[in-house]
């Protein structure tokens, strides 16, 4: 008896062998014994396409959560550095947890909602901005693909955001970790390499002796993608040949492993920031921040300061060197006061 189309026989880990049918979609398991009314009348069902459901992982073409999809395999999405391919992916998730927006027709998802959704986040700027920035880049993929003649996200504005930023430590906050933590100690070599390297923490983790020749570290940035050169000088030279490093990365784990990641290191210094004594606010991410500040004050140029930490904007930099000339003018006209007085 020739055997009917679009069948396969499996055995399974029982050792039973079991009956399938599939033709382009989901499989179909079909009744024993082969031949029997059920299975022929299952097998004629499937035939006809009534017991082939679609699969459900894969979403409705044309929904938003299809959108999504598309999305996440262009190369508009691949060559986003890692964190940022994380922290979009996850606001899209989040996004998507609402089944309105995720069966919804992508055409439904217009300026108005997109500003809603930024509205919504008012209270947390910095949220807000990093959602309509995910979906900025998401149309834009869009319209260049064909799905939208007009991006829904062009013109709307970012959320103010009325703050600083990260505090950047003080001298006296760097002197007393510092301090607290000897030379020979990972936490030691941790704020040396995150200063006088003035690396982000995405870099830090992953910076090692490969990256260094002629006491130079030369790495590219994981954020920008730019290169950067850096002399290593006496001072970190020595904390990083009395510390126990890695093979591949001088900032090791207390297994000797590399962090897994620039989150996983941020808590783990959080924690000895917290062993030194030092406020909640002195974190990894300020001690950039204070490198800046202190190396403008010391009367490095904009176009320096660039080159060190892989800024590719100059106003970036010229934030550093402002505020060092505002000090320097603010003391000549002090001096200047004191003397005609």
């Amino acid at each position: 008896m020739p055997r009917k189309p679009y069948l396969s026989r499996e055995k399974t880990r029982h050792g039973k062998y079991v009956w399938y049918f599939k033709r382009g979609g989901k499989r179909v398991r079909l009744p024993e014994p082969y031949g029997s009314d059920a299975f022929n009348a299952a097998y004629e069902k499937a035939l006809s396409g009534n017991a082939v459901q679609p699969d459900p992982r894969k979403p409705k073409t044309g929904t938003f959560q299809w959108l999504v999809d598309q999305y996440k395999r262009s190369a508009a999405f691949a060559e986003l550095q890692p964190s940022t391919r994380r922290q979009r992916d996850n606001i899209l998730k989040q996004i998507l947890d609402d089944p309105r927006n995720a069966n919804g027709p992508y055409g439904d998802l217009n300026r108005a909602k997109i500003k809603a959704g930024l509205d919504r986040r008012a209270g947390k700027p910095n949220a807000a901005n990093n959602y309509l920035k995910t979906m900025s880049h998401l149309f834009r993929w869009a319209t260049e693909a064909g799905f939208y003649e007009v991006s829904p996200a062009a013109g709307i504005s970012k959320v103010k955001v009325r703050s600083e930023g990260f505090h950047a430590w003080t001298v006296d906050e760097v002197e007393r970790y510092r301090a607290h933590h000897p030379v020979g100690t990972r936490a030691r070599l941790a704020i040396d390499i995150l200063l006088f390297l003035g690396l982000r923490r995405s870099d830090a983790v992953v910076v090692g002796r490969q990256h260094m020749r002629d006491s130079v570290i030369s790495l590219r940035t994981q954020k920008t993608g730019q290169w950067v050169h850096l002399t290593v000088f006496r001072t970190l030279q020595e904390s990083i040949d009395l510390t126990a490093t890695g093979d591949l990365a001088f900032l090791t784990t207390e297994r000797g492993k590399p962090f897994a990641s620039a989150a996983s290191f941020g808590n783990w210094f959080a924690k000895q920031c917290k062993a030194a004594g030092l406020p909640d606010h002195c974190r990894a991410h300020g001690l950039r921040k204070a490198g800046a500040t202190i190396a403008a004050d010391e009367g490095a140029t904009a176009h320096e300061l660039m080159a060190m930490f892989g800024w590719s904007r100059l106003a970036m930099a010229e934030l550093y060197t402002r505020e060092a000339d505002k000090k320097r003018l603010a003391r000549g006209a002090a001096e200047r006061l004191s003397n005609r007085l």
